[in-house]
């Protein structure tokens, strides 16, 4: 089963790609004109759209502002030294490894060293 997603403009595009390629309805910030928005003004464009949100923005995990069950979900990429390799990496592993279908309302947490979950 597909989802839909918004990748941040912090991911490289090609992020989006391979979500689209695995059959998600992929879409990015900078796509739509949203580059530069602040996580307050991004944030309710992105659930009008009932989209994922895909990050590197650890903001977005803060559970006391964005709360598992209010929201389609949030998938965050951490890595000890950003690169656009490293990021495709996890996206590569978080779309092997997840069932986003199950998870909705998550937030996810992608690191090389595993995956969590704090579900709603």
């Amino acid at each position: 089963m597909s989802i839909r997603v918004k990748v941040d403009e912090d991911l490289p595009r090609q992020v989006a790609e391979l979500c689209s390629e695995r059959g998600h309805d992929a879409a990015t910030v900078v796509m739509q004109g949203w580059r530069g928005f602040t996580d307050a003004a991004l944030w309710p464009l992105v659930q009008q759209e009932e989209r994922w949100l895909i990050t590197a923005d650890k903001g977005f995990a803060d559970i006391r502002i964005y709360p598992p069950g209010n929201h389609a979900g949030v998938l965050l990429f951490r890595l000890e030294e950003e690169s656009r390799r490293g990021y495709l990496e996890l996206t590569q592993t978080a779309l092997e490894r997840l069932h986003f279908e199950e998870l909705t309302g998550s937030i996810i947490v992608v690191t090389r060293r595993g995956i969590r979950i704090r579900k709603p």
